[in-house]
């Protein structure tokens, strides 16, 4: 069975892990991983917050946060639970790329969790991001790993479906529940976009998945071979 894609807090029967914010399904939380740094009394920008579960996490831990989604229901679940959950969180619908309701140079961080993985134009919305955040502050964003997205998840051992360079989207993050495929991406693509904007990346995380701590509906065999998520952070430059 192929794994399901992976959203922060989704409503299709993943929990919602509220009180740690994690990058990808089995993976470390940001408290182990530490690519946002401080967060208490920080204004953070939560893009493509799917159900919220990264967003009540950072507000839980005191960050004011604006979180924003394309999709109307995951703006309206990710404030029920807010709700729930007993914090305040900023919510916005609409495209990532426009974020003309947040000032520039106002925002302290700003994260990702798999949030742009089906995005068309990275470009424009890391110029956004470039824009609202301030100098020397990081985004830190997750995507499906470009290896991982090579493989054929439904199978046992590794089998290449496709080559490293095929731009087309990847047909099968639509069955394993999203609603947009995911977009084939390359490392030298991403630093290449990040640098067009004015970033600056500082690291770069591929950390191994815990098979114990994956809801079985996320795990696929072929992340036992390689990174199933890439987790990159770049700071602005002013």
């Amino acid at each position: 069975m192929a794994p399901t894609r992976f959203s922060p807090g989704a409503s299709d029967g993943m929990a919602l892990a509220s009180d740690a914010l994690q990058y990808g399904p089995g993976l470390p939380p940001e408290s182990e991983l530490k690519l946002l740094g401080h967060v208490d009394g920080r204004r953070i920008l939560d893009l493509g917050c799917g159900a919220g579960a990264g967003s009540v996490a950072l507000a839980k831990a005191g960050a004011r946060v604006i979180a924003i989604d394309e999709d109307a229901a995951n703006v309206a679940t990710t404030r029920d639970n807010a709700e729930r959950e007993g914090v305040r969180v900023e919510t916005h619908h609409g495209p990532l790329p426009e974020l003309a309701f947040v000032r520039a140079d106002t925002i302290d961080a700003a994260v990702s969790v798999y949030g742009l993985a089906a995005a068309d134009d990275l470009d424009r919305i890391f110029r956004q991001v470039h824009r609202v955040l301030r100098p020397e502050r990081p985004l830190v964003f997750s995507l499906p790993h470009p290896a991982f997205t090579l493989l054929d998840p439904d199978g046992g051992e590794p089998v290449l479906r496709r080559t490293w360079w095929d731009p087309s989207p990847v047909a099968w993050s639509v069955a394993a529940g999203g609603t947009e495929p995911d977009r084939a991406r390359t490392l030298s693509g991403l630093f290449a976009s990040l640098g067009r904007a004015n970033f600056r990346v500082d690291a770069l995380a591929e950390p191994e998945p815990d098979r114990a701590a994956c809801p079985d509906d996320s795990w696929s065999d072929a992340m036992r071979w390689v990174p199933p998520t890439l987790i990159v952070r770049a700071r602005k430059v002013a």
